[in-house]
């Protein structure tokens, strides 16, 4: 849950510090993959926390893979999204 609320507050600075320049697709862009980061900090936060409660090492380390896959995979699709507000600031792409 800690590491849930550091990620979510990080977030939310810089997209106030970026939010200065940004064009209203880029700001609801950065806002799409803040939530795309959100959901998946929740996701593997879950997992970690299934990881802790592991009755093996091996399952243990399995769900902390699949966290780190999640958080992974989720900062692609989030740099996706901006990626596409900035490369065309007209529209705004689906979050993935």
């Amino acid at each position: 849950m800690r590491k849930l609320i550091i990620a979510s507050a990080s977030a939310v600075a810089l997209m106030g510090a970026a939010a200065c320049t940004d064009s209203a697709a880029e700001k609801e862009a950065d806002a799409r993959a803040d939530a795309i980061e959100a959901e998946a900090n929740v996701e593997a936060t879950r997992l970690e926390n299934a990881a802790d409660q592991a009755a093996t090492d091996a399952e243990r380390d399995a769900l902390n893979d699949r966290a780190d896959a999640v958080q992974e995979s989720a900062e692609r699709r989030a740099d996706a999204v901006e990626d596409a507000a900035r490369n065309n600031p007209n529209t705004v792409p689906p979050a993935q």
